[in-house]
């Protein structure tokens, strides 16, 4: 419909509206997109409107040789909209994989776990939740401005995606507290405008953590996006569950969701076999119907919840 409208425009005014709502969008200019992904746009934008017997709109050519001028650059931003109409914010990588990891980036079984968070707020609200896996946190950012939880703890293992999480955390304005398997580190930056969720950045090497150190994460819900990808973490995923089911105070087991994307069906297997073989329980959670992000909606993309 829209590029209907576009033919069919006597002038250059909706094409000028499409340029400030994107490109020229305020947090668009402060937060930018790569280079390559405004310049793709442009030059599709340009060619869209060559095609239509409007004149041509200065501002979008002139908007083109600008981002032409500028170097590639291997960090970009994205920023994701929620239904609330406030914004996530992320400064990702330009490279699926970058610094010997693929947790610089924004995967789809992340969005599908915050949309769904999104839909269930009850499952979060002032309660205290550990993410596994976190990468440079997306849906714990979209969580916390969505779901009011108690407390959020943010993990992961990996030193570049734990600095780059930091980051990201405070570019959203919420205040952030360090945590280390070994030492506690200093606190975050003050937060501004924010709710109030008390964040924390833990580092977790499912390998090496131990029951004595969990005990003091005590969350009552555990979850995780895209971390079921290689078959040989899965025993070191498997284990790091098992270490939780024990870790809290009262004796009860968090809850907990495992979200990804099946991209092989025999590590998804491998999971589930492994899962069964020590009697973790589990039951695939039915799909929403809305997605709220911008993402290749597959049937491949599933949660599900284990009974630890």
């Amino acid at each position: 419909e829209l590029e209907q409208n576009l033919r069919a425009a006597a002038d250059s005014s909706l094409l000028q509206d499409i340029l400030h709502q994107t490109i020229l969008h305020p947090l668009c200019v402060k937060y930018p997109p790569s280079t390559k992904y405004r310049r793709c746009f442009l030059t599709e934008l340009i060619k869209k409107h060559e095609s239509t017997a409007a004149e041509p709109l200065d501002e979008l050519y002139d908007t083109l040789a600008h981002v032409l001028k500028e170097e590639e650059s291997t960090q970009c931003y994205k920023n994701y909209f929620l239904p609330t109409g406030d914004c996530v914010t992320l400064s990702e990588s330009t490279a699926m994989i970058s610094v010997g990891t693929t947790g610089l980036v924004t995967w789809d079984a992340a969005l599908h776990l915050a949309g769904w968070a999104g839909g269930n707020p009850e499952v979060f609200r002032a309660r205290t939740v550990l993410e596994l896996g976190s990468g440079i946190g997306f849906t714990g950012i979209a969580i916390c401005k969505t779901c009011q939880p108690k407390t959020y703890i943010f993990s992961d293992c990996h030193h570049g995606v734990l600095r780059q999480l930091g980051e990201n955390i405070c570019l959203n304005g919420f205040e952030v507290t360090w945590c280390v398997q070994t030492e506690p580190q200093g606190q975050g930056v003050e937060a501004k405008n924010c709710p109030n969720p008390k964040l924390i950045v833990a580092e977790l090497d499912w390998d090496s953590v131990t029951e004595k150190q969990l005990v003091g994460l005590q969350p009552d819900v555990v979850i995780a996006a895209d971390v079921v990808y290689d078959p040989e973490i899965i025993l070191a995923l498997i284990g790091m569950l098992q270490k939780l089911s024990t870790s809290r105070a009262d004796g009860k087991a968090p809850e907990v969701f495992i979200a990804f994307t099946i991209r092989n069906p025999d590590t998804y297997h491998l999971f589930q076999a492994e899962l069964d073989k020590v009697g973790i329980r589990w039951q695939i959670i039915p799909a929403h119907s809305n997605s709220n992000f911008l993402y290749d909606v597959q049937p491949n993309v599933t949660i599900l919840q284990l009974f630890i």
